[in-house]
């Protein structure tokens, strides 16, 4: 039985958000990399009891043309890589998870299957772009950290994948952006049993931090800026939950949960509105 995690309340309202909900129907983007396997690992855990598994791979033949490979080889070669891909992450999903191979430009094609499959959580794989070259190469992951309609999973490799989570950090501040997080981070807590570590970084402002350690008994404070101390906490858990504002466009690029998300050592969970 999973043991409850003492020293953290959430509101009646966050409470009737239920956090279990967002994983009952999961969405995973696969690619022919070993990231998009660890998101399949990370999903298959966090997937609710007769909750669905959806594997989604996109073969974008376009972007191949424009880079000058052979028209004549070229469907043939990235639909067979992409159906071994797809294979090999059904191996690990189990029978019950459905998959869909689709053509287009990644990002685009994954919104589209979100919104086909209701999905509650997307997962993806990060392939280590520094923030900045994701941002001008349009990395899917950065991507749907902006434009995804549910929460978003940067899936990373973990020690321990059949024991995981074992230890969670959730990063807090009173927002609503962060309660949400919170509550979803409770849940999983409480779900696996594992250590729920929630922090708030102060930036110098230690008044900040008095309000929430009323509530939170455990709290851990740090006086740096949220991203300096929620990525330094990732390499201590093997999840970080953070809270977003849902920032699309030019204002999206002072995103903190994408920067934590980029930079952590960790699996990221980004709870989006």
């Amino acid at each position: 039985m999973a043991r409850r995690t003492p020293g953290v309340r959430v509101t009646a309202m966050s409470a009737r958000r239920d956090p279990n909900v967002v994983f009952d129907r999961i969405v995973v983007g696969i690619d022919d990399s070993p990231p998009s396997l660890d998101a399949v690992r990370r999903a298959v855990r966090l997937r609710n009891p007769g909750g669905s598994l959806h594997l989604v791979s996109v073969v974008n033949l376009a972007a191949a043309a424009a880079a000058g490979w052979s028209a004549a080889t070229m469907a043939e070669e990235l639909e067979a890589s992409a159906r071994t891909a797809l294979e090999e992450a059904r191996e690990i999903a189990g029978g019950d998870a459905t998959s869909r191979l689709v053509e287009g430009r990644p990002v685009t094609c994954l919104l589209a299957e979100l919104e086909r499959e209701s999905a509650t959580l997307v997962c993806v794989g990060t392939h280590g772009l520094r923030r900045a070259e994701a941002i001008l190469l349009g990395g899917v992951a950065t991507s749907l950290l902006h434009e995804a309609p549910c929460p978003v999973l940067v899936a990373r490799s973990a020690s321990d994948a059949d024991r995981w989570p074992r230890s969670i950090a959730v990063g807090v501040d009173g927002s609503a952006p962060a309660e949400r997080a919170a509550a979803v981070a409770l849940h999983l807590a409480e779900r696996f049993g594992a250590e729920l570590r929630p922090v708030v970084a102060t930036h110098g402002k230690e008044t900040a931090a008095e309000a929430l350690q009323e509530q939170l008994p455990r709290l851990e404070v740090d006086p740096r800026g949220p991203v300096d101390a929620l990525v330094d906490v990732s390499r201590q858990v093997d999840l970080l939950v953070v809270g977003s504002r849902g920032l699309h466009g030019v204002r999206a690029l002072g995103s903190v949960s994408e920067r934590i998300a980029h930079q952590a050592q960790c699996s990221v969970l980004v709870v989006r509105p």
